[in-house]
């Protein structure tokens, strides 16, 4: 059997360790980090959203545009394979109301024990806080509490996350080794900066509901927070990278109803009441909702009820891109082959968020590396058992 390495141990490259385990070969698997899996815990804080139960079309809609290797990727490996894949590992799931799916102990510590003692049992070798700097000739090379370390592989399998959360071992180092190939990374799922007036300090932390975002031709009805420093949450995140892009950030505070029914309301009001009141009393509008419009809207004036269906938000751009929970950019797929070789380096596999490809929260992101790091691992363990009868003819 080859020699197998994967470098990089998060959702990414642990897939594509256990395919290649499976295989029967022997595997090496390499990570920068004291601990595997640090983002992946990371999103467990919030429930861990493993993938999300939807019909095929329109889950890979979510993705924009996508390159046919990717595609194909989903394809093999999508919602229902990451929840028969959770199951395999003991860990029972289930779907939310809006299709998103969780592990039943709404935790990511289980599944990644479960699946690490799974890859201990098929034999694999793990090596903790070995940084990968490069190649010499043949040889992976490595930065190791023991000095400099070289490993020579059959094949090998690059999974070394995007760029954001450097901290937990998601830093982008990787990519001037990779010059040329390489697209430049941008923050995506991440919040917008807002410059706030004083009166908004007391709605800080405050969720907004039951309100539509848009960006150009995309739109969310999830929620959204008010932070210090801006807005934040899943409401957001969805609509990020049109806002990234140049699109501006309108609110329908009322998407149920029609202008022409808060225009009727607002003119019904009490002569005494003046429209301060009447967005609390007559149109029911929260008090985060008021304190938008008068962030934005003010001096009110006969155009409330169009801003009331579209308040504009000013804002100064993302946040910074350490801050995001995942980055655009990577690895062009230009630069692969069909099964996500490297054509620069035969044998050499490419997987996860060092790939350029983009996904909104709500299981969408660990799909795609569950799918693509399955993808590089398969292709590995071909080009390894093709390599291999060459070599016996």
């Amino acid at each position: 059997m080859a020699q197998a390495l994967v470098i990089g141990g998060g959702p990414a490259g642990l897939m594509a360790a256990t395919v290649l385990a499976e295989r029967g070969h022997h595997v090496t698997v390499a990570e920068a980090m004291p601990s595997f899996g640090r983002k992946f815990l990371m999103a467990g804080k919030s429930g861990l959203n493993l993938t999300k139960d939807e019909e095929k079309a329109a889950f890979q809609a979510a993705y924009g545009p996508l390159p046919d290797v990717m595609r194909h990727a989903l394809d093999d490996f999508g919602p229902q394979e990451v929840m028969h894949f959770a199951r395999a590992l003991g860990q029972e799931v289930f779907a939310g109301s809006s299709g998103r799916v969780f592990p039943v102990v709404m935790k990511a510590s289980p599944m990644l024990r479960a699946w690490l003692l799974r890859l201990e049992s098929l034999g694999v070798t793990f090596h903790r806080r070995w940084r990968w700097t490069g190649w010499n000739g043949p040889s992976a090379v490595f930065e190791t509490p023991d000095g400099v370390q070289m490993l020579d592989a059959d094949v090998t399998v690059l999974a070394l996350g995007g760029a954001s959360w450097s901290r937990l071992g998601s830093d982008g180092r990787w990519a001037p080794l990779f010059e040329g190939d390489v697209r430049d990374f941008a923050p995506a799922n991440m919040g917008f900066l807002v410059g706030w007036s004083d009166h908004m300090a007391k709605r800080f932390g405050t969720p907004v509901k039951g309100v539509e975002l848009s960006a150009g031709d995309v739109t969310s009805r999830g929620e959204f927070v008010i932070s210090e420093r801006g807005l934040e949450g899943g409401g957001i995140y969805a609509i990020s990278r049109a806002l990234r892009e140049g699109a501006p950030l309108v609110l329908d505070l009322m998407p149920d109803v029609g202008q022409d029914e808060i225009e009727r309301r607002l003119a019904a009001r009490r002569s005494k009441d003046s429209l301060s009141s009447a967005l609390r009393k007559v149109l029911k509008l929260d008090p985060v909702k008021v304190a938008l419009l008068n962030e934005f809207a003010r001096p009110f004036g006969d155009d409330l009820a169009a801003r009331i269906k579209a308040l504009g938000i000013m804002h100064s751009g993302p946040r910074p891109m350490d801050e995001a929970i995942s980055t655009a950019g990577g690895i062009k797929f230009e630069a692969l082959d069909a099964r996500l070789m490297w054509k620069r380096r035969a044998g050499v596999f490419l997987a996860g968020e060092m790939l350029d490809w983009e996904a909104p929260t709500g299981g969408y992101l660990l799909t795609g590396c569950f799918a693509t790091g399955k993808l590089a691992g398969e292709a590995a363990a071909d080009y390894a058992a093709t390599s291999s009868v060459s070599e016996g003819q």
